[in-house]
């Protein structure tokens, strides 16, 4: 990391700054037989990309290196609803019917660990040594509206904000983006509600829409910037006519049908800032293990924790930053103990901010509606259903007594 965080002005671009590939392409829509998924992969590979996309693993949809089309899900769908996911094989051989995983891009972005600086003992001396390494060139293969407008909120936050986070402008400047549009809906799933899908519409270098009907299986393709116009140019593909181009509104349609929660997002801000003390928190608090599984599954949180090792001899010090969570007892801690000791009082945090807060902070909502934090609760906790029960509560019950801490 570098000495001094840099003070972008708050009306600078929050995406990629160094990237003028990022401007919107108007670029007529292409045909790619199933095969060109493949050309498209080792496209990417001859030009240099680390390609990372979905895979199963562990009985999960996560996201890792590939080497070809053959490591993508083919083949599987998932069930979600409130704690729960499995994955079921399917026999018609799509690539991206599924929705999202418990990973999120996020990892390759604000990455998990990063190592801010090393110190070593040379005698008398004392050496510092920051880390400059440069990360890859790498390809995201596969990614969501609700992902995109995630990696469009991490932005904000982290480039466009007082402070410029260095490492996550580094990984970003070095990113390729190749979304797919959502064929299908989980039960957790409430994009819709938060505009945030199910069709990518920016963010992305080219977008593929999985079309699977009528005997046919093809994408259509589109580029959203110069390099995915340029890709695309030289695989194999015909331009997309209007039944082509009407079966995407289709699938889409479908899987605006298929949304398994919503969302009212109307007044939310205010519901949250009139109801700050309302008795309502306790009674999801006393349901909360305060795992911490919403936020580390959460494409948007972007929480983090300063730890320093050094190692037996005294010779080598290193001062690293993590993950770290709002529902940790720690994370709040200063001389004297916790500022939110209570399950109480970091659940309604996290969701005052979620929700309230981080639009006065960065100007958007910091849910993008991709129901991790609903599937991956051991407890089954659904944001949709305490903004909804919150609502009914101040109907009927304002808020009229402090709750302590």
């Amino acid at each position: 990391m570098g000495d001094t965080l840099t003070k972008p002005s708050r009306s600078q671009p929050t995406s990629n700054p160094d990237r003028s590939k990022q401007a919107t392409v108007a670029n007529q829509a292409v045909v790619l037989e199933t095969g060109q998924l493949q050309e498209l992969i080792v496209t990417l590979k001859q030009r240099s990309y680390r390609v990372i996309g979905p895979t199963v693993r562990d009985s999960a949809v996560v996201y890792d290196e590939i080497d070809s089309c053959n490591d993508l899900p083919v083949g599987w769908t998932d069930e979600q609803n409130a704690a729960s996911y499995r994955l079921q094989r399917t026999e018609d051989g799509q690539y991206f019917h599924y929705t999202v995983g418990p990973q999120s891009w996020k990892k390759f972005l604000h990455l998990p660990n990063v190592r801010l600086w090393k110190a070593t003992r040379h005698g008398t001396d004392l050496r510092i040594e920051e880390d400059d390494h440069v990360p890859p060139l790498t390809a995201f293969v596969g990614v969501r509206s609700c992902e995109l407008n995630a990696i469009a909120v991490q932005d904000r936050v982290l480039l466009g904000d007082l402070y410029r986070d260095p490492v996550y402008q580094k990984q970003r400047e070095r990113i390729l983006i190749v979304a797919v549009n959502c064929s299908k809906a989980g039960g957790t799933c409430f994009c819709r509600s938060m505009n945030t899908g199910p069709r990518a519409r920016l963010g992305f270098d080219i977008c593929l829409t999985e079309i699977y009907e009528a005997g046919r299986h093809y994408f259509v393709a589109e580029s959203g910037s110069a390099v995915g116009e340029e890709i695309l140019g030289s695989l194999v593909s015909r331009p997309a006519g209007p039944d082509e181009l009407t079966a995407i509104d289709r699938a889409i349609a479908v899987t605006e049908r298929q949304m398994g929660r919503q969302l009212d997002t109307t007044g939310v801000k205010e519901l949250f800032y009139r109801n700050i003390e309302h008795p309502y928190f306790e009674e999801i608090a006393s349901r909360c293990l305060t795992c911490g599984n919403c936020t580390l599954v959460c494409p948007t949180c972007f929480c983090t924790t300063v730890e320093d090792v050094t190692d037996l001899t005294g010779q080598q010090a290193e001062r690293w930053r993590k993950w770290d969570s709002c529902f940790t007892v720690d994370f709040t801690y200063i001389h004297g103990g916790s500022i939110r000791s209570s399950a109480y009082a970091r659940y309604r945090k996290w969701i005052t901010h979620k929700l309230a807060t981080w639009q006065d902070q960065f100007g958007s909502s910091g849910c993008v509606g991709c129901g991790r934090c609903i599937t991956w609760c051991p407890v089954g906790i659904d944001i949709t259903e305490e903004v909804q029960a919150l609502r009914d509560r101040e109907s009927v019950e304002p808020a009229a007594v402090s709750v302590k801490e």
